[in-house]
């Protein structure tokens, strides 16, 4: 079996709960722009993230976000700096989330070299509904910006995109 890429974005998200689905339509994007071995999608239990991390180098986590913000603002956090800010509540709707799912990483001594969390704020999240224009913009966007990051850092397949 051969070894995983060394980066590896994970986009989390419900595409049926509004804003929620923030995550997955940066996982189409990147997908659509030749990224999709180093995409994987997410909406279950947060264990699954830190079960990805072993042999990754590099991870980046894409979630939305209520913090109070405008709609479609971008936090970056790099959770190896520290604990994620208690004021920025990722819209997980499950037992264990992104953020205590980093920290019982941190605790077992199981984080990524390298591991950033790119959270965009939502605006609803009512079952249904679909990204809010802003919400919608701005992960177009990241998922650019994560191509070229992608891209400066080797990442196989990055050359093949379509625009």
């Amino acid at each position: 079996m051969s070894e995983p890429p060394s980066l590896l974005i994970q986009c989390i998200g419900n595409r049926l709960r509004g804003d929620d689905g923030a995550g997955p339509a940066v996982a189409d994007r990147l997908r659509d722009l030749g990224l999709g071995d180093h995409v994987r999608e997410y909406w279950g239990e947060g264990t699954e993230l830190m079960q990805d991390w072993e042999g990754r180098e590099r991870v980046i986590v894409v979630d939305a976000s209520r913090s109070g913000a405008p709609p479609g603002t971008l936090h970056i956090l790099d959770a190896n700096a520290g604990e994620l800010p208690r004021d920025l509540r990722l819209a997980s709707s499950h037992r264990l989330g992104l953020a205590e799912v980093i920290e019982l990483a941190r605790m077992l001594d199981l984080l990524p070299k390298d591991l950033k969390v790119h959270a965009i704020e939502g605006e609803g999240y009512a079952p249904g509904e679909g990204l809010s224009l802003f919400v919608e913009r701005a992960a177009l966007q990241l998922a650019d910006q994560l191509r070229g990051e992608a891209m400066r850092h080797g990442a196989q397949n990055a050359s093949a995109a379509r625009d």
